[in-house]
């Protein structure tokens, strides 16, 4: 028989037991949360590692038979079997960087109207809502329009530019509207919603102090947005700038319609050009020999390589401009 002393059970330890049953059932339910949140941050490195790879598996007989030639090759010739992905390569950076220079002044000052006390608060959010709205339209809708409207628009600008400045080799050639800098004028209005909506973001979690402060000591408004406001935004900024260049690397079907779809290499932005998108989007699903077919796999894998690339360097950009601020 159990003596009384056995049975008998302290509040306090009863307490203490209650506290450690409820701390061992914590700790197991943070474990658990950390293991599914490091699965879940495994899967799109998978999914990487796992595109990459079915590219790669693709691609395997134009790696071999060109080797990195392919990368220099000039030439994409279907029926002799020949195929170069370096006129590709020209005209889908060439159309982005030539979207960026127009794109980024646009979006930067459409986020800052929109963002500062410029203008009145009714005014800003028409205008921050309409650029958003463009982000909304299909690009096969962007595509139809610069055929019709762009094309025919910018077809006496370029012709003014090419008899008065012929001679710089920018504007050497015959324009015909469509080439590298249509292609390149419309991503810039397919893009800016993404970089304007970032940046506009970016700018107005910019502390109000900041602001006050600068002009406090003396500071214009302009100069306080461009000395105080927009360097502790720059990461941002770049941000949507890196988004908004991804779009356009990977855009197709606007690209194919104005860019004129000839594989060459030219100095004058008026030459018709060819992106890497458009031509998987022309020849991918006629595509009949392993060689074509592995050809356009490895221009895939250059794209995404090329994707990766430049969104390694900006964050690489964005660390080393932190560092120099501290």
């Amino acid at each position: 028989m159990s003596s009384p002393q056995n049975l008998f059970v302290p509040t306090t330890t009863k307490n203490n037991l209650a506290r450690h049953n409820r701390s061992s059932k914590t700790d197991r339910a943070d474990r658990l949360f950390r293991y599914l949140m490091y699965a879940a941050s495994a899967v799109p490195i998978a999914i990487l590692i796992l595109m990459g790879w079915k590219m790669l598996e693709h691609a395997l007989p134009a790696v071999k038979q060109f080797g990195l030639g392919f990368l220099v090759g000039r030439e994409w010739n279907v029926p002799d079997l020949r195929f170069g992905a370096l006129p590709l390569i020209y005209g889908t950076i060439g159309s982005s960087l030539i979207a960026l220079i127009v794109a980024i002044p646009v979006g930067l000052a459409v986020a800052i109207v929109t963002s500062e006390d410029l203008l009145p608060q009714w005014l800003r959010s028409i205008i921050a809502f309409t650029i958003e709205l463009i982000a909304a339209i299909p690009s096969v809708i962007f595509g139809l329009w610069g055929f019709y409207t762009l094309v025919p628009l910018l077809r006496p600008a370029e012709q003014f530019l090419h008899t008065k400045f012929g001679f710089i080799p920018l504007f050497s050639t015959e324009p015909s509207g469509f080439g590298l800098v249509t292609a390149g004028i419309l991503l810039a209005i397919m893009i800016l919603p993404t970089l304007a909506a970032v940046s506009r973001e970016v700018l107005l979690v910019i502390p109000g102090y900041l602001r006050t402060g600068s002009m406090a000591l003396g500071a214009t408004r302009w100069e306080t947005i461009f000395k105080v406001v927009l360097p502790r935004a720059f990461s941002g900024i770049v941000g949507g700038i890196m988004l908004a260049l991804g779009r356009a690397l990977g855009e197709t079907m606007a690209v194919t319609m104005v860019i004129g779809n000839a594989a060459t290499i030219s100095a004058s932005i008026f030459e018709p050009a060819y992106s890497i998108p458009s031509i998987l989007a022309n020849q991918f699903a006629e595509a009949q020999e392993d060689i074509h077919i592995g050809a356009l796999a490895y221009l895939t894998l250059i794209l995404f390589v090329l994707t990766l690339v430049v969104n390694i360097g900006a964050v690489g950009l964005v660390k080393l401009v932190e560092r120099g601020e501290k």
